[in-house]
């Protein structure tokens, strides 16, 4: 079976803030496109048959800038709805709740549409987004390549390890970077992490 390649979309405003960022769909910065162009040769030297993408303009324009062209829109990658806190920063959230931790505490509700969700339900919406790709996987004999967000993409490698949802602290992911996470006598492993393409 292949690998999972977990793509990070280049940097934004916010990111580079440490605003959360979830439903706010802002565009890559010119450094964020730089990074998702730098990411083509380094992802062209793996065999990618299948490649998944947030609905969001970060992802899907890193997703074309890094060549991962026909890649299938998927909302199951959408960032982590951080419902009340969308654009906020962990200090400024940390300013009324002091000892807050999203990977254990979620959010609070937000604006019509966007209640948040709590870690059980991203860690579920994680599960069903593993689902596809080992569909994939299964149907092809090269890897497969999500290209998504820091939270989200946090939470799905805990899950793809055996970790409860709340172990996606245990992975910072940098914007623009390359992680792969493959097998090692049949089980999940970390093969490589934060990768960013040599200058």
């Amino acid at each position: 079976m292949g690998d999972l390649l977990l793509v990070r979309h280049g940097e934004t405003e916010w990111s580079r803030s440490g605003q959360h960022t979830s439903w706010t769909d802002i565009p890559l910065t010119d450094n964020g496109r730089e990074q998702a162009r730098r990411l083509g040769p380094l992802l062209a030297s793996y065999r990618i048959e299948a490649v998944f993408v947030s609905p969001m303009k970060r992802a899907r324009e890193t997703a074309q800038l890094a060549g991962l062209h026909e890649a299938r829109i998927d909302p199951d990658l959408c960032e982590w709805d951080y419902g009340g806190y969308e654009g906020m920063t962990t200090p400024e959230i940390q300013g009324t709740r002091p000892d807050w931790f999203l990977f254990t505490d979620g959010v609070v509700p937000g604006p019509d549409g966007h209640p948040g969700e709590s870690p059980e339900q991203i860690g579920a919406r994680a599960n069903r987004m593993l689902a596809k790709v080992d569909a994939a996987l299964a149907d092809c004999e090269g890897n497969v390549a999500v290209v998504a967000h820091s939270h989200f993409l946090r939470v799905l490698t805990a899950r793809r390890l055996g970790l409860p949802p709340s172990g996606g602290a245990l992975f910072q992911i940098a914007t623009g970077t390359l992680c792969r996470l493959g097998t090692e006598h049949g089980r999940p492993v970390v093969a490589a992490w934060n990768v960013r393409p040599q200058s």
